[in-house]
């Protein structure tokens, strides 16, 4: 199982989106910023029971992709609709036959393992800015990331 090619690889997705002017790989420790950013990191890692060969262990990687901008943006009525059009990008790609390159066998789309992909809007008070945020949750389904002894 390759993690970092894995959050590499949705990281490098999200930009190619060209919706935000910064994505990283990390839940940052300061407010992000001006404009429309993003952030990733790996939420939760389970095993799937018989999603795999007898021998082998399959598990869901769950990560969070948080959507940041600033409250403060100009024009005000033009915040959620600048974060859902970011949301619906990433959904709709994430919604296709979606492999990450063959690192990952599907996406979760559903929930057949857990949570479903999804997204949850907030804000975030980080710095004393307030921050309207999207956190989308990204389940992927991994075939085969460890060998069961018998």
């Amino acid at each position: 199982m390759d993690i970092i090619g894995i959050t590499d690889a949705l990281i490098s997705h999200a930009l190619a989106s060209g919706m935000f002017s910064n994505v990283s790989g990390f839940e940052p420790k300061s407010a992000p910023g001006t404009g429309l950013t993003a952030a990733l990191w790996l939420d939760s890692l389970t095993p799937i029971p018989a999603a795999s060969g007898l021998s082998a262990t399959a598990a869901r990687l769950t990560f969070r992709l948080r959507i940041y901008t600033s409250m403060l943006s100009e024009p005000q009525d033009a915040i959620d609709p600048e974060v859902l059009t970011a949301t619906q990008v990433l959904i709709v790609a994430y919604s296709g036959d979606f492999t990450l390159g063959g690192l990952v066998r599907n996406v979760d789309l559903l929930g057949a393992h857990g949570q479903s992909l999804s997204a949850q809007a907030g804000y975030l008070n980080q710095d004393g800015r307030l921050m309207r945020v999207m956190d989308l949750t990204i389940p992927l389904v991994i075939n085969d990331i460890a060998t069961q002894a018998p």
